[in-house]
């Protein structure tokens, strides 16, 4: 695999990952007791820490790649394993 492909595809974990780790440690005013800003959501958190997001997007980003290029190397599973089609030909 050529370095632009596993900084191309890291990039694309890293960008899922950090999706998927955003709500988590996020409180709202209600919860954490301060004050809301005139006009702001209900749901507006107020403890946002953009540097806990990029590291634990970064450490599960990093797992999942780690697991992806494993498979890549050792062939666990492929696009055969994948094809449905075959699957339901012989059943």
């Amino acid at each position: 695999m050529k370095i632009t492909s596993i900084i191309a595809i890291y990039g694309l974990f890293w960008v899922m990952a950090a999706f998927l780790v955003l709500p988590f440690g996020i409180r709202t005013p209600d919860e954490t007791g301060h004050a809301k800003v005139a006009g702001q959501a209900d749901s507006a958190p107020s403890n946002f820490n953009p540097r806990r997001i990029v590291i634990r997007a970064t450490v599960v980003s990093a797992v999942l790649f780690a697991f992806y290029y494993a498979n890549y190397i050792h062939g666990w599973i492929t696009v055969a394993d994948l094809d449905i089609t075959t699957y339901m030909a012989h059943n």
